[in-house]
This record gives structure tokens, C-alpha cells and sequence, in this order.
């Protein structure tokens, strides 16, 4: 076979070897759309709701996934557990600076004013939400502008 012909070969088995080995990410990710969605925590109501101080449902959706996270925190570090492919997982320490605060804000203000972040605006896309293309579109050009001005930024 000439080189050509192998490397086209090669080519379509690492397509087909990164799709089925990232299949699972796909499954998951369908799975906690349907879990957001079932528990309303993409819901605009609720997120308006919990920023109204009307309700205690997404307090306690955030309350329980940081308590979750902190065993599971505890637990890989307590017990050295490592990745599905064998690394160490490592946690970096996380120094505090005052840009933290600033982009706080302007993430709470953005998520109040349109009833997502990021994770779940593509649930609220499979669940037939449009309007949260707008919000996509905004956190696509947030970002952009974010890697433009990142050096200009408080540190």
C-alpha cells in the first residue's frame, strides 16, 4: 500500500476510535440535560425564583452540588484516586485576586438577567428554549472579548 493510502486509513480509524471512545462524554452529557431539565434548574422561573429570593429550590440544587463536591474532593485526595486512564489527579492551589470578584459579578449579573450559564444553556437548547441563543451568542463574544482584554485586566 503507498504511504497515502495508509495514512487515509489511519485517518478515518482515529476518527472512528475518538468518537466511540468519546461517545460516553455524549451520553453523560444527554443524561444531565434530561436531569437539569427534570429538575427544573434550567428553568428561567427558578433561576428568577432563587435571584428574587422567592424560592429555596436552586439553593439547595447549588447547596447539594458543593456539599458533593466537597466529599468528592475529600474522598480523591484521602484516597489518591486516580483518572479512568490511570493519571494522578492533581489539584492545584488557587491564589485569590480581585479579578475574581469583578468577573463574580458580571457572571451573576449576566445569569440573572437571562436565566442561564453556561453549562445548562444547552440543555435549554434541547429543551426548544431559543431564546437562549442570544445568551450563547453573548457568552461566545464575552469570552472573546475576555481573550482580548485578559492582559489589560486586574490580576
Amino acid at each position: 500500500m503507498e504511504t497515502k493510502e495508509l495514512d487515509k486509513i489511519n485517518m478515518q480509524t482515529e476518527d472512528k476510535v475518538s468518537f466511540a471512545a468519546n461517545f460516553k462524554y455524549l451520553l453523560l452529557g444527554a443524561f444531565f440535560g434530561v436531569v437539569f431539565i427534570k429538575t427544573e434548574v434550567v428553568s428561567w422561573f427558578r433561576i428568577q425564583e432563587m435571584f428574587r429570593f422567592e424560592s429555596f429550590h436552586m439553593f439547595g440544587v447549588i447547596g447539594t452540588a458543593v456539599i458533593v463536591a466537597a466529599i468528592s474532593l475529600f474522598i480523591i485526595k484521602k484516597f489518591k484516586i486516580k483518572t479512568l486512564s490511570g493519571d494522578d489527579i492533581v489539584l492545584q492551589p488557587k491564589k485569590f485576586n480581585k479579578g475574581q470578584i469583578y468577573g463574580g459579578l458580571i457572571f451573576g449579573l449576566g445569569w440573572a438577567i437571562t436565566g442561564a450559564c453556561p453549562g445548562p444553556i444547552f440543555a435549554q437548547f434541547g429543551y426548544g428554549y431559543l431564546a437562549v441563543s442570544i445568551t450563547f451568542l453573548s457568552a461566545i463574544l464575552g469570552t472573546w472579548v475576555y481573550g482580548l482584554l485578559s492582559d489589560k485586566l486586574p490580576k
